[in-house]
């Protein structure tokens, strides 16, 4: 699993590369239990001043590997779904987070931005939030900080209609600081987290705890993540995995709880 995502710490920052382009960089189970680690690391080790989180290819990611989400409405998913541990992570880390986001942001492509400090996007970025197109639910807490950010409004659409949200329009709205060209956006992102990890470390680590609550997030994640399971095994999600694999349109009948 090491190949589909690499972990490299140069310069006080630690860069995690998501490597599985041929599958517009869709995240497995096994996958998120090295972004997990990756994450945890980063917190915890002295030297790591600043995480960097990127993708190669043309996507930042597909979000989860809907085949696997279709194998666990059936019962045969992982003992252990390792989303979970990436996204408490996530929301417990203290050290500053750089996302560089080039092409499509889907799922938890988007959702994970909430818990960035930075977010570089290229000028083609998009984010989707499908998770109602699937029967789901939103998840990395972003039923509470996507409307927070921009508003109840903006992220109903994005959660009902899972339409794409430009890079010019994440900008505008808050989602990300700014865009550059796909050419700029690793080295941009770069000279970036260099950056941040010559302030004082004890400084921004400080100053993040002031800024986030860590424990209502995290309570948050699990709440969804109950949600999430629930919906996971529901007929409407079974419907929506077969259509994605069918490649046809779901048919949801009559509405239901």
């Amino acid at each position: 699993m090491a190949e589909k995502i690499q972990v490299v710490l140069s310069g006080g920052v630690l860069t995690v590369t998501i490597s599985r382009p041929d599958k517009k960089n869709a995240i497995t189970n096994d996958m998120y239990g090295v972004l997990a680690d990756a994450v945890a690391k980063a917190n915890e080790e002295a030297g790591i001043r600043a995480l960097l989180i990127q993708a190669d290819g043309d996507s930042f990611t597909a979000g989860n590997d809907v085949s696997e989400f279709a194998a666990q409405a059936k019962g045969d998913g992982p003992k252990e779904r390792h989303v979970g541990r990436f996204l408490r992570a996530l929301a417990d880390a203290t050290v500053p987070i750089i996302a560089a986001v080039q092409g499509k942001a889907v799922g938890v492509g988007a959702t994970m931005l909430l818990h960035c400090d930075y977010v570089l996007l290229s000028e083609d970025a998009q984010l989707i939030t499908p998770f109602v197109n699937l029967a789901l639910v939103p998840e990395a807490a972003s039923s509470y900080l996507l409307p927070l950010r921009i508003g109840h409004v903006r992220a109903f659409e994005m959660f009902a209609l899972g339409l794409p949200v430009s890079a010019q329009a994440a900008v505008a709205w808050g989602i990300a600081n700014r865009t550059v060209s796909a050419a700029e956006l690793r080295t941009e992102a770069r000279n970036i987290a260099e950056q941040i990890a010559t302030r004082p470390s004890g400084s921004l680590i400080a100053m993040k705890r002031l800024m986030r609550d860590a424990e209502k997030l995290i309570a948050l994640i699990d709440a969804e993540s109950a949600v999430f399971a629930e919906r996971l095994v529901s007929a409407e999600a079974k419907e929506a995995f077969a259509a994605f694999a069918e490649k046809r349109q779901p048919n949801f009948g009559n509405p239901r709880r």
